[in-house]
This record gives C-alpha cells, sequence and structure tokens, in this order.
C-alpha cells in the first residue's frame, strides 16, 4: 500500500490554516497544521513530511528566519506563502532553499498544481504491514487500519517507536518511562501501554501484539 503524500502547514493565522488544511485533505493529502515556527521545528523533529508550506510573515520566528536557522540540515521541499508586495521576501526565501512561493491571496487550485509540481519528484513512502491489519509508516510516523489512517498523540507515537526500536524484547516499566520524556513515570506507563492497546490490538483486554510480561514489563510481538 502506498501513502498519500504528508504535508505540513506553518501558518499563524488560524481561519487561513483551516481552510488550507480542509482544502488539501480533500485533494488526498495527509495534512499536520501548527501556528509557529518553533512548533515547526518540533514536528520536524518527530515526522518525516514530504512538503511544508511555510508562511513568511509569522511573529516570533519568521518562516525567513526559519528557514535561515536551518540552512545545512534535513528538510522537506518548502513553499512559501508570501505578502502581496513582498518581492525582497520571495527573493531572500528562494535564495534559503526554498523550492517555490505563492503570493496571499491565492486561488486553491494554483496551491495544488505548486504542490504537484515540486512533489513530482519525490517517491511515495512504502507503509510496511504488522499488527495483521494494522500498519505503520515508519518513515512518516503514521498508522492505519486499512487506508484509514489511526490518530496517534505524541506520546502513543513515541511509545510505538520505542517498542518498535526493540520487537520482542522485554522492556521494563523503568526503561520505557526513561525514554518518553518528562511527565512520564513508571507508574503511569501503564495507562501508556493500555491506551496504545486501544489503536493497535483487535480485542484490547485480550492483547495479542503488545503483551505484558509479570514481572519485566512489555513485549511487542508484531507478526512477520
Amino acid at each position: 500500500m502506498e501513502a498519500p503524500h504528508h504535508l505540513l502547514v506553518v501558518d499563524d493565522d488560524p481561519r487561513l490554516a483551516h481552510l488550507l488544511s480542509r482544502y488539501l485533505k480533500d485533494a488526498g493529502f495527509w495534512v499536520s497544521v501548527v501556528e509557529q515556527a518553533h512548533h515547526a521545528q518540533d514536528a520536524l523533529a518527530l515526522f518525516q513530511f514530504d512538503l511544508m508550506i511555510l508562511d513568511i510573515m509569522m511573529p516570533g520566528i519568521s518562516g525567513l528566519t526559519f528557514l535561515e536557522n536551518n540552512q545545512g540540515k534535513p528538510m522537506p521541499p518548502v513553499l512559501l506563502l508570501t505578502a502581496q508586495g513582498g518581492i525582497e521576501d520571495r527573493v531572500k526565501g528562494l535564495k534559503l532553499g526554498a523550492d517555490d512561493y505563492l503570493v496571499k491571496p491565492f486561488d486553491p487550485r494554483e496551491l495544488i498544481l505548486r504542490i504537484q509540481a515540486i512533489l513530482r519528484r519525490i517517491p511515495l513512502s512504502k507503509i510496511d504491514p504488522f499488527f495483521g491489519g494494522i500498519a505503520f509508516d515508519k518513515t512518516q510516523g503514521l498508522l492505519f487500519r486499512g487506508d484509514v489512517q489511526i490518530p496517534l498523540t505524541i506520546s502513543e507515537h513515541r511509545l510505538l517507536q520505542l517498542f518498535l526500536a526493540h520487537p520482542g524484547e522485554a522492556l521494563s516499566r523503568h526503561f520505557i518511562a526513561s525514554h518518553l520524556g518528562e511527565g512520564v513515570n513508571p507508574r503511569t506507563v501503564d495507562v501508556q501501554v493500555n491506551r496504545l492497546r486501544q489503536k493497535i490490538e483487535p480485542i484490547p483486554s485480550h492483547p495479542r501484539y503488545l503483551q505484558s510480561l509479570r514481572g519485566q514489563g512489555y513485549v511487542l510481538r508484531p507478526t512477520p
């Protein structure tokens, strides 16, 4: 099964971000939205996106500063959203590595065409099936049941990635807690595991894949 492209929209205008997200989803893309550049940095650290739609004019860290700060780092292709008169900003953005730009206001159809033009050179990600009818795209960090995406919280994503890095190994609650970041302790690991089971197990109360080991912790036994 091939996954649609995953896009990251970075725009501090909630109305525009919502409209962009809805239009892009209707066009067949997966879409994540953040309102500030530093949140985009967090998203890029967790997932691999096929393209980023980046507004130039944002409070705090502008789109151009974000590009400048990430010079030389792995980045998805970037489509800039610019103001009508921001010619110098467009030129600077292209010099900083942006692939294209679109001037506001714009026709959503032109946005789709520009995205498609950028993405033509990028192959679609492959999804490795496991957990029976469940599949996980390790590249983009997305979980599916058939063609339907199963939403994961950041904590659930980190937990699943941790188990996938240690298939068939018993992981203690202390080990899991130490790898999930602040706010997680051995006593709350059970809650996190139970929430993940709700997403991946056919019968969460009788787990087949994410199993408990008495006195040891948990083990992930994905299907071959």
